[in-house]
């Protein structure tokens, strides 16, 4: 798939499979496509060329709406509605639309999935910036996504805190057997994942598997901070 912007070419030629339930990490410097990647599959964004399948149907204009309801998207920023509290923010996608589940019981059921179904009457105001990762967490899983894209999820943690995060997403997909795409600058998150898809300029210069124990550091140019 190509995206091209003004002056710009975002992606260029990229050709990318993941099998269901991989857990996959998109990394390269600022600039080199990999927000681009996530937005794509996510049907944020449509490419100038190619084409984008999931479950072996191809993405076209008219099946957006319903594509998008099974995808989750955790952003960077958290992005919560200050003014709701915990639980009204993860009940927040689908309260326009009718669903064929109980709302409260499912966010309530997330919340207790992510460690805060204590915290539901909180604000977002009231919580430290690893539980309000965890509350947009929750809040991307109310669809049951079969594919979850994460865009830079520790980018505004501390490292514990994000590692934290990381093993939440993990053990996440396995207790809802999801597909997880991610993007990161942090080579622990990276190898953390089943492989690593490495970016540059818009192309992908790496492609690795990660094995229990595999040292890909050096074998990844560049991963090392």
């Amino acid at each position: 798939m190509t995206r091209r912007y003004p002056g710009l070419v975002a992606l260029d030629g990229v050709d990318l499979e993941i099998g269901d339930g991989e857990a996959v990490a998109v990394t390269g410097p600022s600039g080199s496509g990999k927000s681009t990647v996530l937005h794509l599959v996510g049907g944020m964004d449509r490419p100038d060329e190619g084409a984008i399948e999931v479950d072996y149907v191809e993405l076209t204009a008219r099946r957006l709406d319903a594509h998008r309801r099974r995808i989750g998207f955790v952003f960077q920023r958290f992005h919560l509605l200050p003014a709701l509290t915990v639980l009204d923010n993860v009940l927040a996608p689908v309260l326009p639309r009718r669903v064929d589940f109980d709302r409260r019981a499912r966010a309530m059921e997330l919340l207790g999935a992510v460690g805060l179904a204590a915290r539901a009457d909180a604000l977002p105001s009231e919580l430290s910036g690893g539980q309000q990762q965890r509350v947009a967490t929750a809040r991307a899983l109310i669809n049951r996504p079969g594919v979850l894209l994460a865009d830079e999820p520790t980018g505004n943690l501390d490292s514990a805190t994000g590692r934290e995060i990381i093993d939440l997403l993990l053990s996440l997909r396995e207790r809802y057997g999801m597909t997880l795409l991610l993007t990161t600058h942090d080579p622990e998150v990276a190898v953390s994942c089943d492989r690593i898809v490495r970016l540059h300029d818009g192309r992908i210069v790496a492609d690795e598997r990660i094995a229990p124990d595999d040292d890909v550091f050096d074998r990844l140019g560049g991963l090392r901070p």
